[in-house]
């Protein structure tokens, strides 16, 4: 039987907070409060509404939340985890979670100039990775996710809001309706300015009207809207998307050997709902990236790839260009022929 006393997240902070008070400045307390306040939406969403079941394993997944689904840089990240650290030592006071949880944190290290990451999933590994889902799980949830978002290059929320209604795959001319429906629990991370209509090769296109029609659960969710993407329970959660991603991007289940050198049969990364410990595969936000620094190599211009995925030009120049110095000499090469 458990000695600790029941607190919910939200409680938690605010106890937290009312103890720091008094040491705290009130411009570093709100920047505490910023930062779990991140920590308890995402318990909210995870249906975490007790501090008591938060262990090693939720705060690694948190981690891996903030760090390849949301994309924050190393810097920001290392913040939340610092702040993190003393709510866990505050909570631990309180008997809300398990002694020692604190000292067992491992707080996200910094590296690279100006804390920018650099996780990208590379042009020919998406190819190896989708060959294989096209040949071996055709029109598959996985294959049609993963084939839409490294085409478009959009973020998962985007992902989980497309409805049935949203898309016209027929005609000369396919495309998507990506929308902000947050009173329907399908918001975008820019809000309006993040709704656009982005089209889709026929190739695309044609995944994904299969898809429809052999694969996707016919279900509806919880506000009676139609997804596209679905579970047996109606849409899909942020979290099962991330995990379908890292699994279809391990080295070892397309057929290429590890590059760690790891027997895939005694590998951890192996087991159910573990994939993100395997060091090579990669959450949907290294797809987006990957498929930005596609779309910028093949000559894209920066305006028109800006709309399409929804990011500044300044941020996808920071943040998700992976183009080497020879990319873009050799780009512009193109561009300078005949002057």
């Amino acid at each position: 039987m458990s000695d600790l006393d029941p607190l919910g997240p939200w409680e938690a902070v605010d106890m937290y907070l009312e103890h720091r008070r008094d040491e705290l400045a009130e411009r570093t307390l709100s920047s505490h409060f910023y930062r779990l306040k991140q920590f308890c939406e995402w318990c909210d969403e995870e249906e975490i509404d007790n501090i008591n079941d938060v262990n090693g394993r939720t705060l690694h997944r948190y981690k891996v939340y903030r760090r390849d689904e949301q994309g924050v840089a190393p810097t920001t990240l290392k913040g939340d985890f610092d702040t993190l650290r003393m709510f866990i030592g505050v909570c631990e006071a309180l008997d809300a979670v398990e002694q020692g949880l604190k000292s067992k944190m491992l707080i996200p290290s910094v590296t690279g100039a100006e804390g920018v990451r650099e996780q990208t999933l590379e042009t020919n590994r998406a190819e190896e990775v989708l060959g294989h889902l096209e040949r071996y799980e055709y029109a598959s949830r996985t294959h049609a996710m993963l084939q839409l978002v490294w085409h478009v290059g959009m973020r998962t929320g985007g992902l989980r809001t497309i409805d049935l209604d949203d898309c016209d795959l027929e005609g000369e001319a396919p495309g998507i309706a990506i929308r902000h429906r947050p009173e329907t629990d399908t918001p975008l991370k820019n809000q309006e300015a993040g709704e656009r209509d982005v089209n889709v090769s026929e190739e695309v296109a044609a995944v994904l009207r299969d898809y429809i029609d052999v694969n996707r659960n016919d279900v509806t969710d919880e506000y009676g809207r139609e997804p596209l993407f679905t579970s047996p329970h109606g849409r899909v959660s942020r979290a099962c998307v991330q995990d379908w991603f890292y699994r279809s991007t391990r080295p070892c289940v397309i057929g290429n050997p590890c590059p760690k050198g790891r027997d895939p049969n005694e590998c951890e990364a192996m087991e159910p709902n573990l994939a993100t410990l395997c060091p090579d595969s990669v959450a949907p936000h290294a797809v987006r990236s990957g498929s930005i620094t596609y779309q910028r190599r093949q000559g894209v211009p920066p305006e028109i790839v800006s709309d399409r995925v929804n990011a500044s030009e300044d941020v996808i120049e920071k943040h998700y260009d992976m183009r080497t110095h020879r990319d873009r000499m050799q780009q512009r090469r193109q561009h300078l022929e005949g002057l």
